[in-house]
């Protein structure tokens, strides 16, 4: 996951034409609450939303069912997934990395 670097700053500056910033006025009015209480709730819920979606996998009860199937039995390695294996391991022994240098081959 992409991490941001987060400053001790705690302010956020933000452009925004006029209309922007009025409709924005305009609703923190409507909820009873300042600009900056409204923008900084707004964007939270947003950020979270995206956070979400992407951080958490829904999946339907047969595809749930299919993959703790898979984790229990997995398949076989395929030829494709020997040789690339074995590609990797001599790509990091050629760069002097330790990945599986040791492990036996498939």
């Amino acid at each position: 996951m992409p991490r941001v670097a987060v400053d001790d700053h705690k302010r956020i500056n933000l452009r925004v034409r006029p209309e922007q910033k009025a409709t924005l006025l305009r609703a923190a009015a409507l909820r009873n609450t300042d600009l900056t209480d409204f923008v900084l709730q707004s964007a939270l819920r947003a950020a979270k939303k995206v956070i979400a979606e992407v951080e958490c996998l829904a999946l339907s009860e047969r595809d749930s069912l299919m993959l703790l199937k898979l984790l229990e039995k997995p398949p076989a390695p395929s030829a494709r997934l020997k040789k690339a294996l074995v590609s990797y391991r001599k790509r990091n022994e050629r760069l002097g990395l330790a990945c599986g240098a040791n492990r036996e081959t498939p």
